[in-house]
C-alpha cells in the first residue's frame, strides 16, 4: 500500500471519529435541552413536530436526488412501513416521553445500554449463547444503571412515576434495538430512502399518538405562547438531534466502520452528564459510580466483539 493511501485512509479514519464524536455530544446535549422543552410542550407533540419538518425535508431531498422511482410502492413498502413505526415512533415516543418523568442523565445512561440490550436481542432471535464475558459486561451495565436510577435507595418505589418514565426509556431503546436488526433487511435501499420512508411512517404513528391520547384526554394541543417558549430547545432537537445527527452518524460510521462507531455511543451520557453539571446539578458517588460502570461495560463489550471477529477472521 503506498503512503499516499496510507495518508488517506488516516485522513478519512480521523475525519469520521472528528464526525462521530461531534454527534455523540449532540445525541448527548439532547437530553437536558428535551426536558427543557416539555416543561411547555409535550414530548408526544414535539415528536410530531420534530420529525414532521424533518420528514418534508427529507422527501424533497430524495426526490431531487433519486426521483420518482425512490416513492414507488412495492411490496416491501409495508414491511418497511412497520419498521418505521417501531423505530421513529416507538422508539422516540417511548424515550422522550419517559424522559417527562426522568431525569436527563437517567435516560442517558438506559439509551447508552443499546449495544448490550442488541446482545440479548440477538440470543432471544436465535443466535449463539453470548460468552462469559459478554454475560459479564450485560450484569454489570444493568447493576450500575440499577445504581444510578436508584442509588440504592429504597425511597424510590415511593416515586412510581419515576419508575414508569425509566420503563418507558428503556422500552424504547429496546425498540431502537429492534429498528437496528429489522432495517438491516433492507441494506438494497439507499440510506436516504430507507430514513424518508422510515420517517414517513413514524410521523403518521406520533401523529395517531397525539391524537389518541388528546380524544382520551391525557393531553391538551400546546398553545401558540407554549410552541413559542420552546422554539430554540425544538429548533435544536429537530434540525441538530434528528436530521444533522442522523446524517452525521450515517458519514462517521461509514468511515469508521460500525465498530469502531459504537465506541462513540458511550460518550452520549458523559456529554448529558457534563450539561448537568454546568446547569448546577451535583451528582452523588454513587450516581457517577453507576455511570463509569454502565461506559465500562460497554468498552469490555466492544473489546470482546473486536477478539471474537479476529478469532472469524483468522479462521476464514
Amino acid at each position: 500500500m503506498s503512503p499516499s493511501s496510507n495518508r488517506g485512509d488516516a485522513l478519512q479514519y480521523t475525519s469520521g471519529s472528528l464526525i462521530l464524536l461531534a454527534t455523540a455530544v449532540m445525541w448527548g446535549v439532547q437530553f437536558p435541552v428535551a426536558k427543557s422543552a416539555f416543561e411547555t410542550v409535550n414530548a408526544f407533540h414535539a415528536a410530531v413536530y420534530r420529525f414532521g419538518i424533518a420528514t418534508l425535508i427529507l422527501i424533497v431531498i430524495l426526490a431531487a436526488l433519486e426521483g420518482r422511482s425512490a416513492f414507488r410502492v412495492n411490496s416491501e413498502t409495508a414491511k418497511v412501513w412497520l419498521t418505521g413505526l417501531l423505530g421513529m415512533c416507538g422508539a422516540p415516543t417511548l424515550i422522550f416521553g419517559g424522559l417527562m418523568f426522568t431525569r436527563p442523565e437517567i435516560a442517558a445512561i438506559i439509551v447508552a445500554t443499546q449495544p448490550i440490550l442488541a446482545v440479548l436481542v440477538q440470543r432471544f432471535a436465535g443466535g449463539e449463547l453470548p460468552g462469559w464475558r459478554t454475560i459479564s459486561c450485560v450484569l454489570l451495565a444493568f447493576l450500575g444503571v440499577i445504581t444510578v436510577v436508584t442509588e440504592w435507595n429504597a425511597d424510590l418505589l415511593q416515586s412510581p412515576l419515576e419508575m414508569w418514565g425509566n420503563l418507558m426509556v428503556l422500552s424504547g431503546a429496546l425498540c431502537w434495538v429492534l429498528y437496528t436488526f429489522a432495517s438491516g433487511r433492507f441494506s438494497h435501499w439507499s440510506n436516504l430512502r430507507l430514513t424518508t420512508w422510515s420517517m414517513t411512517s413514524g410521523l403518521m404513528g406520533n401523529v395517531i399518538v397525539v391524537v389518541v391520547l388528546v380524544t382520551l384526554g391525557y393531553l391538551t394541543h400546546p398553545s401558540a405562547t407554549d410552541w413559542y417558549q420552546a422554539r430554540y430547545e425544538l429548533t435544536f432537537l429537530t434540525y441538530i438531534g434528528v436530521l444533522m445527527g442522523m446524517f452525521a452518524w450515517t458519514a462517521g460510521s461509514r468511515r469508521v466502520g460500525v465498530l469502531n462507531a459504537m465506541l462513540f455511543t458511550n460518550l452520549i451520557p458523559v456529554a448529558t452528564f457534563f450539561v448537568r453539571y454546568l446547569q448546577g446539578y451535583r451528582f452523588s458517588l454513587l450516581e457517577l459510580a453507576g455511570a463509569l460502570m454502565v461506559i465500562s461495560a460497554l468498552l469490555l463489550q466492544n473489546l470482546v466483539l473486536r477478539r471474537r471477529l479476529k478469532q472469524v477472521e483468522a479462521a476464514a
